[in-house]
């Protein structure tokens, strides 16, 4: 590991051309105190040493002209404004990408403590919110790199770059969360010769290594299992044998959804750091045991900074937006409680003095779900166009095509409403998103916290909703404790009892939901009904059979539940329960919306070392002690 960083900043000094004997003096004086270093302290400031300088002095600005300032002993000031990354010798077309096309001033706190820390060669382990502008913060310095080691690549492009001249890689979890990573590199490298790819997967391998090989690549955006494909593949043409910068974004994500083993594969195939120096960059939200365990084998223990710009006494983005639970009779409830909702806060909207427009996500727990609330609301709205914002749907039963479009008109859009899976829930930066609705219960806390951080971003306020049915409120006082949420009242739709009361006094919500419904292909509620059976270990499997019985009864008119696969009663021992139909169907094809399924890969995790002067120990103490355990959070009061 440390020949990794001694290598790098020897070439760095090779590229600073008449100047490299100074270079080489602070770099030799830094090869020193490095060697005699203690363990990590993440409390103490980011230092600047000679590294740091050197990266500075002999970037690609500075080469030519080196600044006073470049040869004090004293540490850099802590910048504030992007128009002074000139400052750390970041080339002018960087910085113009970033003032003059994306039109962005001040730093965030993440951008200013990362990209120092990046642009003096350290890698990284870095906790960030989501929101706090994280993707420019390790953009800045991947670009900067990319330049530094090939000068010409400053410029726009003279004749064909490479498929294999791959020099940096950005893994992301979530193909939304790479394709808007993706976007916004694109935007960095314009006016510079750096050539952005990205590679997901939902679409055609074939089209994307026709546009690679066509245009090339120097820096890679990909989701690990696509990533892994290609790297894996000897006839795709892709490669990175001059890789010399990896950054793992939404590291907790990865590891949560079962992607670790794709990464240690990922990484066997990229060149050894010890012969091709690299820099690492790891970004979480939050840093448990298996993200310090995988900073231990990616990260350079020699040479890293512990970056957390979440204060002790902050408070929590999702603390700052007002949080409301409206426990509702049944599941039939759920969507006319919602229209009520949406039509009480389209009101609103207009009569705000404001100026903001209503623009809300509205999460649901299987892709099934997604599809049919978006089918029934898609159709509400079409009804009143003037009156109800666009629908649109994200889940993993559309192509990445569509997927990406609908959160590109999301993202443009004034005023519409999202139905989306837990797929948006992480990193993806929707501007102006005024509400944020949950309906059902998510899987865990930390799910209903990222759900929560689509809203109240960029100091702008918003709003978060959860619509319950009574069945699932004592698992959602279990799942939430220590969370601002209020209950909320005045909601007709919400405890009126269709099976006890007459259509005479029914809210008004009721109709247009019950009459779409009833025009939608049955397959969309079938498969809504089966794939609802995945709550069960949340709910008693008998009350959950029958209040999806009485939705089927009372919120679709049937007058029985649709039949479930045998394979399925079995697995969740519902061959006794009452009201359940059984059928054998060895030709339904396989459910994709299973998230609720346990993750095979969840409990696959990399070994821990056991060295007590292991750097990386500090970085899981000081989480750890910041952590409060669930026993020491107050019970939810709704």
């Amino acid at each position: 590991m440390f020949k990794a960083s001694a290598l790098r900043q020897v070439r760095l000094c090779r590229i600073a051309g008449p100047n490299a004997g100074s270079a080489l003096a602070a770099f030799r004086t830094t090869l020193r105190s490095t060697q005699t270093s203690s363990a990590l302290n993440p409390t103490a400031p980011i230092s600047y040493n000679g590294i740091g300088r050197t990266l500075r002095q002999y970037s690609h600005a500075a080469a030519e002209t080196t600044s006073p300032a470049a040869h004090s002993q004293e540490p850099p000031r802590k910048l504030s404004k992007f128009s002074e990354l000139g400052d750390l010798g970041v080339h002018d077309h960087v910085v113009s990408a970033i003032t003059r096309g994306m039109k962005y001033e001040d730093m965030t706190d993440v951008q200013s403590a990362t990209i120092h820390a990046a642009l003096a060669g350290k890698d990284l382990v870095a906790q960030a919110k989501t929101g706090t502008g994280k993707t420019l913060a390790f953009l800045v310095p991947l670009v900067q790199k990319i330049i530094v080691d090939d000068e010409k690549l400053a410029h726009p492009r003279q004749g064909r770059a490479r498929s294999d001249d791959i020099r940096a890689i950005i893994v992301s979890p979530t193909r939304e969360l790479a394709e808007q990573i993706g976007q916004e590199a694109r935007r960095l490298c314009r006016g510079t010769g750096v050539i952005v790819q990205t590679a997901v997967g939902g679409t055609l391998k074939a089209s994307m290594l026709r546009k690679t090989r066509t245009e090339g690549c120097h820096l890679l955006v990909a989701t690990p299992g696509r990533l892994y494909d290609l790297l894996n593949d000897p006839t795709s043409g892709i490669d990175a044998p001059n890789l010399t910068a990896l950054v793992l974004d939404e590291a907790d994500r990865m590891l949560d959804v079962g992607f670790d083993e794709e990464l240690r594969n990922i990484v066997r195939l990229l060149p050894d750091r010890n012969e091709t120096p690299r820099q690492t960059m790891l970004f979480s939200a939050t840093i448990p045991k298996d993200v310090v365990q995988l900073a231990r084998t990616y990260v350079d223990a020699n040479n890293f900074e512990f970056v957390q710009t979440i204060k002790a006494d902050d408070v929590p983005t999702h603390e700052k937006v007002p949080q409301f639970i409206v426990p509702v009779k049944g599941f039939e409830n759920v969507f006319p409680t919602l229209l009520e909702l949406i039509n009480k806060e389209l009101a609103a909207a207009k009569e705000s003095h404001d100026g903001q427009p209503f623009k809300a996500i509205v999460f649901l727990p299987t892709a099934a779900m997604v599809r049919l609330a978006a089918g029934i609301f898609g159709r509400i709205q079409r009804s009143d166009r003037r009156k109800y914002p666009p629908a649109l749907e994200i889940h993993s039963r559309l192509t990445q095509k569509a997927r990406t479009q609908a959160a590109d008109d999301f993202r443009i859009s004034r005023s519409a409403i999202l139905f989306s899976t837990d797929v948006t829930a992480r990193g993806m930066d929707f501007p102006n998103v005024t509400h944020v609705i949950q309906c059902f219960n998510p899987s865990d806390r930390e799910h209903y916290i990222h759900r929560i951080g689509r809203t109240g971003r960029a100091g702008k306020s918003g709003q978060a909703w959860l619509i319950v049915p009574e069945l699932e409120v004592d698992e959602a006082r279990k799942l939430l404790p220590g969370l601002p949420i209020q209950r909320a009242t005045g909601f007709d739709s919400a405890n009126y009892h269709l099976a006890r009361q007459d259509a005479v006094n029914q809210p008004e919500t009721f109709e247009p939901v019950f009459s779409v419904t009833q025009r939608l292909p049955d397959f969309l509620l079938e498969d809504a009904y089966i794939g609802a059976f995945g709550r069960i270990g949340q709910v008693r499997a008998q009350g959950l059979v029958d209040a999806l019985n009485d939705w089927v009864r009372y919120g679709w008119g049937w007058e029985q539940p649709p039949a479930i696969p045998r394979k399925l009663a079995s697995q969740r021992h519902l061959s006794r329960v009452r009201g359940i139909r059984i059928q054998d169907d060895e030709h339904r094809p396989p459910r994709r919306d299973a998230q609720f399924n346990s993750r095979d890969n969840r409990d696959n995790r990399i070994s821990r070392g056991s060295r007590s002067d292991d750097p990386f120990n500090a970085v899981e103490e000081k989480f750890q002690d910041r952590r409060p355990r669930r026993s020491q959070r107050p019970s939810a009061s709704f």
